[in-house]
């Protein structure tokens, strides 16, 4: 990074430029020494470019070489996308959290599986406190989104007034929490606001945004209508949602099960703050058998498509306990994350063979967006009136449509992505560094770089394949027996072409000079390159190629 001087800067390290892996950074300087405070802290899930790896999250690097300087870590809510990654990378960070009781609660539990839940000190601040992180003066303003407790983040800082949006948007009636707090926001517009880093989502979309109460409408009519099993998905941590389908199906006479384990861990994080009291106690899916099917409402994660969620898991006739086919419906009260199109279908598919009824958004009011439409965003630019805006949340196009809204409110805006340093203040806003910035796989236990070796293989293996070859040697380096081939994803044993190839590899290592033979590497090294000659060109494929030698 270049010399430090005096002021206040923003850094994102993911989700901007891209949807998920939210983690945001502001770094104030004062007397040459700077202070760094992170917003947020996500994951993100793999899409169709990157299926050697489930899970991803930003990596943190650039942040964990600075650890000392971290005063804390603000989580805005409780979604996947903006506190997923804590418990994996907080060992890295190893600052203390500040959150509201929901998004506490949620990741106590995380963190708790992660045994990390006695080490990492957890602040809750309630919706709308003020509070202090260092150096940084801190103010919650709750904000309507598809998450309890949601709350934009402002900072005061000696350079200026930001604005933090987080996930946010307009509802007249959200059902659970509260509106979205203009009148606060309107206050902070008037002390003068700096800039605004604000959520792009749905900056494409325009009018107003939909309201929560017209979901719980729509879905109250459709499970009305429906006879045998009724299963409904959709995002676990979305706590309005979970209580609308439970007030549509008490409406037609339902009992409400959840299935999924975030679900049950959501239910439990509610109660635990006081949601969902109006609601006696879900049933499990081990009471599945014990219901009539015209009796049963039953909620499930996996709208995401994700292959080991329990609607994957039912659509492909896979689940333990649930069952769905002929007769039965699901209906989708989410939307489609860029990226999971493939999978969602799929899931969609497999439920339509076995002769479920699936019911999205397209076909009635099941689901409304938790972000912002364009209409929303301009009546916030308009209320906070910031002279400079900073979309973030977003893929390229959203942010830019995001930018010509702001510019038309009045603000300057500024295009940022992963790693850009802007410099918010004192003097000109623009980009005056660059961080290091990446993605990390979650990998069983693991974070994986995913420009490192081990996925960079993953991912020639799944397109390519791997030649395998093993062969034995005296001591004096020549072969006993006769060299193994093996090319899983590539060949099959007896095909022809995988008799050719152990033919010339054996021929091509025979014919490798002695003084090659004396020191096990240089003889590994020699014996790929024979490998790789005898796969020639025929396959039209640069599989991964590996060598094991056993000197007897």
């Amino acid at each position: 990074m270049s010399e430090l001087k005096n002021g206040l800067a923003f850094l994102p390290l993911g989700g901007t430029g891209e949807i998920g892996m939210n983690f945001n950074l502001y770094r104030l300087t004062e007397n040459g020494r700077e202070t760094w405070l992170a917003v947020d802290c996500g994951i993100g899930f793999s899409g169709n470019d990157t299926p050697e790896a489930e899970v991803l999250m930003p990596d943190p690097s650039f942040i964990a070489d600075r650890a000392k300087s971290l005063c804390g870590l603000v989580i805005t809510h409780a979604h996947e996308d903006h506190l997923g990654a804590v418990a994996h990378l907080w060992p890295q960070l190893r600052c203390p959290i500040y959150a509201t009781p929901f998004a506490a609660a949620v990741l106590r539990r995380k963190l708790g599986e992660a045994h990390l839940a006695r080490e990492v000190r957890i602040h809750t601040i309630q919706p709308g406190a003020s509070f202090d992180v260092g150096p940084f003066a801190l103010q919650f303003i709750s904000v309507t989104h598809s998450v309890a407790e949601a709350q934009a983040v402002v900072l005061r800082t000696p350079y200026g007034i930001i604005v933090h949006t987080g996930d946010w948007k307009l509802d007249p009636e959200p059902l659970v929490g509260p509106m979205t707090d203009l009148d606060t926001f309107r206050a902070v517009g008037d002390e003068g606001v700096l800039a605004m880093v604000c959520d792009s989502t749905n900056a494409l979309k325009e009018g107003k945004s939909g309201s929560e109460a017209e979901v719980r409408d729509g879905l109250t009519e459709v499970i009305s209508q429906i006879r045998g099993r009724v299963a409904v998905t959709c995002f676990a941590s979305n706590v309005a949602r979970v209580h609308s389908i439970a007030h549509a199906a008490r409406a037609a006479g339902r009992q409400v099960m959840i299935v999924g384990r975030s679900l049950r861990n959501l239910e439990t994080a509610a109660r635990e703050c006081g949601y969902l009291a109006d609601l006696p106690p879900f049933l499990t899916e081990q009471d599945a058998a014990d219901i009539d099917d015209d009796s049963l409402v039953m909620i499930i994660t996996g709208s995401q498509g994700e292959p080991r969620s329990a609607l994957s898991r039912i659509a492909s006739d896979t689940h333990p306990n649930i069952s769905l086919g002929q007769g039965d419906t699901v209906i989708y009260s989410s939307r489609m994350i860029p990226g999971n199109e493939q999978a969602v279908m799929a899931v969609q598919d497999n439920l339509t063979r076995r002769g479920v009824h699936v019911i999205t958004d397209r076909d009635a009011m099941v689901h409304t967006s938790g972000h912002a439409t364009r209409e929303d965003i301009r009546t916030l630019y308009q209320i906070v009136r910031p002279k400079l805006s900073v979309p973030t949340h977003g893929e390229w196009r959203h942010l830019t449509a995001h930018a010509a809204l702001a510019r038309e409110c009045g603000a300057e805006a500024v295009l940022l992505e992963d790693g850009d340093l802007l410099n918010l203040a004192p003097g000109t806003a623009e980009v005056v560094d660059t961080a290091p910035t990446g993605q990390l796989a979650l990998d069983g236990g693991r974070l994986l770089p995913m420009t490192g070796g081990v996925l960079a293989a993953r991912r020639k293996m799944l397109f390519n394949g791997m030649v395998l070859a093993s062969f034995a040697v005296d001591d004096e380096g020549y072969v006993i027996g006769e060299p193994k081939i093996s090319a899983p994803g590539l060949l099959e044993s007896e095909d022809p072409e995988s008799i050719r190839i152990s033919e010339e590899f054996a021929d091509a290592i025979d014919e490798i000079p002695d003084e090659l033979r004396q020191e096990d590497s240089a003889f590994r090294d020699a014996a790929k390159t024979a490998l790789r000659r005898a796969l020639g060109r025929k396959l039209q494929k640069r599989p991964l190629v590996d060598v094991h030698l056993l000197r007897v």
